[in-house]
Parts: C-alpha cells; sequence; structure tokens
C-alpha cells in the first residue's frame, strides 16, 4: 500500500466502523481516500462521515471501481445480494477483503468476475483500538502482494495470522467472537465484586487491572496459563476454593462449548449463501 491507495467499504455496521477507527487512528489512509456505503441508513453514513471524515459517494458504483481494496463489510446473509448489485463494478487490478463470518473466499468468487483476488478476514473489534486478533486467508486469485497488502492493512489495527481456509470457522469462533466472552466474564466478575461488598466502581477497576494483568503475565512471561494458575493457587486457599467452584460448575467445558457451537454457527452461516451460488 502506499500514499495513493483507495479503499471502499461495502457495509456501514459496527465491524466497518471499527476498522476505520482503526486505520485512521494510525494514519495508515488518509479519510478522503475512504469510501462508505451501506444499502439504506443515511443516518448511519452522515454519523460516519461526521466522526471520521470518509468520503460517502453518490455514485457507489464509481466508488467501487476507483478502489484499490473494496472490503465486504455486510452481514453474511447479504453478501450475495450486494456481490449481485455491484459486480460490474469489480475488476482486475483490485482486491477483495470479505470480513462476512462463514463466507468462503470460493462463495465470493462465484459472485463476481474471475481472477479478482479474494481475501478472508476474521478481525474482532478490538481493531478499534489497535488491538484487534485478526486472521487471514487466500482466495484461488490472491498472489503474495494481495496477502501482504492485506496484513499490511490489519496489522494497523492490531496483530495478524494466516492461516489455511479451513481454519477460519474456528478463528471466527475464537477471536473473532471471543471478545464478548471477555466481556461476559467480566460483567460475572464485576457483579460478584458488588455482591461480595465491593463498591461498582471499584469492582470495575479491580476486575479490568486484573484482567489487563492477566494478559500481560501471559504475553510477556510466555509460559503456559496451567503452570500461572499454579503459582496463584495455595493449597487450602482462597484461590483453590474458587477454582473448585468453578470446576463443579464446569466452566471449563461451557467455555469450550461456546467455542464449538460459534464455530457450528459460522459453518451455517457459510452453507446457507452456499446454498444460493451456483
Amino acid at each position: 500500500m502506499n500514499g495513493v491507495e483507495r479503499i471502499c467499504f461495502i457495509g456501514a455496521g459496527s465491524m466497518a466502523e471499527a476498522m476505520l477507527a482503526g486505520l485512521l487512528k494510525k494514519r495508515r489512509i488518509d479519510a478522503d481516500r475512504v469510501s462508505v456505503f451501506n444499502r439504506h441508513k443515511r443516518e448511519r453514513l452522515d454519523k460516519l462521515k461526521g466522526t471520521y471524515g470518509v468520503w460517502i459517494p453518490e455514485n457507489r458504483g464509481r466508488a467501487i471501481s476507483e478502489a484499490d481494496t473494496v472490503i465486504l463489510a455486510v452481514k453474511p446473509k447479504d453478501v450475495q445480494e450486494a456481490l449481485m448489485q455491484w459486480r460490474s463494478f469489480f475488476h482486475k487490478g483490485q482486491r477483495i477483503i470479505s470480513v462476512a463470518a462463514g463466507v468462503s473466499t470460493d462463495s465470493v468468487e462465484k459472485l463476481i468476475p474471475a481472477g479478482i483476488p479474494v481475501i478472508r478476514a476474521m478481525p474482532n473489534t478490538s481493531c478499534t483500538i489497535g488491538l484487534s486478533a485478526t486472521a487471514l486467508c487466500a482466495g484461488r486469485w490472491a498472489k503474495p502482494e494481495d496477502m501482504e497488502a492485506a496484513r499490511y492493512l490489519f496489522s494497523a489495527i492490531g496483530s495478524t495470522v494466516i492461516v489455511e481456509e479451513e481454519a477460519m470457522d474456528s478463528v471466527t469462533a475464537l477471536s473473532g467472537s471471543g471478545p464478548a466472552y471477555i466481556y461476559f466474564m467480566v460483567e460475572a466478575l464485576e457483579q460478584a465484586g458488588v455482591e461480595a461488598g465491593l463498591s461498582k466502581e471499584i469492582s470495575r477497576e479491580l476486575t479490568l487491572q486484573t484482567l489487563l494483568g492477566a494478559a500481560h503475565m501471559l504475553m510477556e512471561t510466555r509460559e503456559e496459563p496451567a503452570e500461572l494458575r499454579r503459582r496463584v493457587t495455595s493449597p487450602g486457599g482462597t484461590t483453590m476454593a474458587g477454582l473448585e467452584e468453578l470446576k463443579r460448575r464446569q466452566f471449563d467445558e461451557a467455555v469450550k462449548s461456546a467455542v464449538l457451537r460459534a464455530k457450528s454457527r459460522s459453518r451455517e452461516l457459510g452453507s446457507l449463501l452456499g446454498q444460493g451460488v451456483k
């Protein structure tokens, strides 16, 4: 990518905004080189324009055709309609990056002119603050330089990994949906602190700093979580009592079940699109 790169977002939902916020914050692209549009909600587009200064095109076909990178950021169920509507404006020399959960590169390739590179990406909403975990996989026409361009783009909003496409449903379930699992756990910890007698403000501060500290311990020491957990757990102590309660209530099985169910749903979403793509 360079200073003349143009990006067009098809879709203006929460993921598109999160990516916009991260990219502009890191100054990887100027706002006037980013166009965004959706199907109906003009007030949503006006909000994005007012907040980020991006271009809201009147001629959407032109915005697509002039873009070097088109980011498909619509819901999985809307992918087919969006691509069929705008396919005549796609052309060789540009790339398409899809962030639609569960939608394979093959499904996208069948809906656009042949030979256009397609890359599937699964970021998460932490890209808003530059801390996303994003996985990328290549479609049949994507060349190494396309993958490098995608990696450059997403590295501005967090860490990136490249995987084979068969792993993408697992990525979606783990890191794509993962922030919601963490937020759910934080809600529970905060409420537990309040019920234990702490104020809401102190409970939140202690919870967030504990979460941050644990994450940094894992990243900086590179030790196994089981070993770090062992060091915190004294025989017969308070931590052991709490962990025994989590085990009794099958906390670990609940987390695994959530990830596997999310993976299954990702596959379901992809198959729904595939049924309409010949």
